[in-house]
């Protein structure tokens, strides 16, 4: 046919060779949208460092901007992972990191889902912004943040008085050096607390369900590592089963919690938690009234009628299960081997267990030499010392 030339073999090579070289040089597709979506976000991100709405609204939805007003932001980055396109809709996964001004050494890094749009002159723009997949809620995606600050400690919260955020940054406050005094100076000493609406909010936050933690006071989050710096740490409360606790639960829960961002970079795969929630524990009775009975009422009565606990309690013991007779028993049995090794030991050698515990790169083998090299004894020679504990001080 007139006008139409054929491709030589070759060429068609070339060609193809040339169209994936222009699609796989950077992972992008050859218009160039990620990168256009990858600029856009950088912009976004630095309205929000900038404070400046009319600068983030020229990127998209305003929606959420107002909600981090009080957050103190040190860092907000978005690192896009992928990008669906349609036409002149899109939908990006991207990474979002963030520090908090004067308590984050390493980011909190996010998973998000945005979605957007193309312009008729080719600007794209988001549309909205929200959790990943199975990522939890950042705060601010359940409403407006309401900042506190104590002398070590960052309280935010959604949905609670002024007052109310600051009852909870005195606890910390006084959870901080009591925390250093047992364990020593050589953490951060300073605590994020976020405070949710509701047991709800705490879990969206921890993008978990509900009844995962129904009556569980607070958790920390956190990654642990050997040596590592603790990464942002957050101690999260359930306001619904916090507001049950007297005065002196409230401090020995938010004691525990801090003991938890100080211990963290001790802490590992190695660590059972009979030690680090047993320590936890320690750390918040320590220096407190309360006789063994009263700090563990489940395992009291349940040595009181012959059942005395024949080893510590597993990992598996720790877990939300719905049974809470049998999870105040894996608590209380931890902080009571924790205690005997204090009293039995001494303080210094409870800490160096448990340092020397959590530096070993995997559980076995962990907690048997650190008891040979720290306390001189065996497993099974502790675990019988630990159950003649409990007889005496709990039958």
């Amino acid at each position: 046919m007139a006008g139409r030339r054929r491709v030589p073999g070759a060429s068609v090579v070339a060609l193809c060779l040339l169209l994936v070289s222009l699609v796989a040089c950077g992972g992008a597709p050859a218009d160039g949208a990620r990168a256009q979506v990858q600029s856009l976000l950088d912009r976004r991100a630095e309205a929000v460092l900038d404070r400046d709405p009319a600068a983030y609204a020229r990127t998209g939805t305003r929606a959420g901007f107002d909600r981090l007003g009080a957050v103190p932001l040190a860092d907000w980055s978005y690192r896009v992972t992928a990008l669906d396109r349609t036409g002149d809709t899109a939908t990006a996964s991207a990474d979002l990191s963030y520090r908090v001004e004067g308590h984050d050494r390493s980011p909190v890094v996010t998973a998000r889902t945005l979605r957007l749009s193309r312009d008729a002159d080719g600007r794209w723009s988001v549309d909205s912004e929200r959790p990943a997949g199975k990522s939890g809620q950042q705060l601010w995606d359940q409403g407006a943040v309401r900042a506190v600050r104590g002398e070590r400690t960052l309280v935010l919260g959604v949905g609670q008085s002024e007052a109310m955020l600051r009852d909870y940054a005195a606890l910390a406050d006084r959870a901080v050096p009591a925390v250093s005094d047992a364990w020593g100076p050589d953490w951060t000493r300073r605590v994020v607390v976020l405070v949710p609406r509701s047991l709800e909010g705490m879990a969206g936050l921890l993008g978990s369900p509900a009844s995962s933690y129904r009556g569980i006071a607070a958790v920390t989050t956190g990654a642990t590592g050997t040596g590592a710096p603790a990464p942002a740490d957050r101690v999260i409360v359930n306001p619904d089963a916090f507001a049950l606790l007297g005065d002196s639960g409230r401090q020995v829960v938010l004691t525990h919690e801090t003991t938890h961002v100080a211990t963290r970079a001790h802490t590992s795969a190695a660590t059972p938690l009979w030690l680090s929630e047993g320590f936890a524990d320690w750390v918040g009775y320590r220096g407190g009234g309360r006789t063994p009975a009263e700090a563990a009422p489940s395992l009291a009565r349940a040595v009181s009628h012959g059942d005395v606990p024949s080893a510590l309690p597993t990992d598996e013991d720790f877990g939300f299960s719905g049974d809470a007779d049998r999870l105040a028993r894996a608590y209380e049995s931890g902080w009571t081997a924790c205690r005997l090794i204090a009293e039995q030991w001494g303080e210094e050698r409870l800490v160096a267990f448990y340092r020397a515990v959590g530096a070993h790169r995997q559980r076995e083998g962990a907690v048997e030499d650190a008891m040979h090299r720290v306390l001189g004894t065996t497993p099974e020679e502790f675990t019988a010392r630990w159950r003649d504990h409990l007889r005496a001080r709990l039958g």
